[in-house]
């Protein structure tokens, strides 16, 4: 699936993704391929992207913001990245 991780100033990411975990403001959850199509608000925390561009696990720290998943693509819009 195709992951983009964007915040107000930038692009973060943009590549493939095996699986990405979110800290949904009810609690964490995984995002896999072909995962139904969703809307979520996120809350401070750790995103996790397995998978991704160099094959491997890439951490996130990400300030609230939201993700949309649909047709395999998924979409974070996050309020900042506190660090990588």
């Amino acid at each position: 699936m195709t992951l983009e991780i964007l915040t107000p100033d930038k692009k973060i990411y943009e590549g493939e993704a095996s699986s990405v975990t979110v800290p949904g403001t009810l609690g964490l959850f995984e995002i896999l391929n072909h995962h139904a199509p969703i809307i979520s608000t996120l809350q401070d925390g750790k995103l996790t992207v397995r998978g991704g561009n160099a094959g491997k696990e890439e951490v996130f720290l990400i300030k609230g913001g939201v993700v949309e998943v649909l047709n395999n693509k998924v979409t974070v819009l996050a309020e900042g990245i506190l660090a990588k």
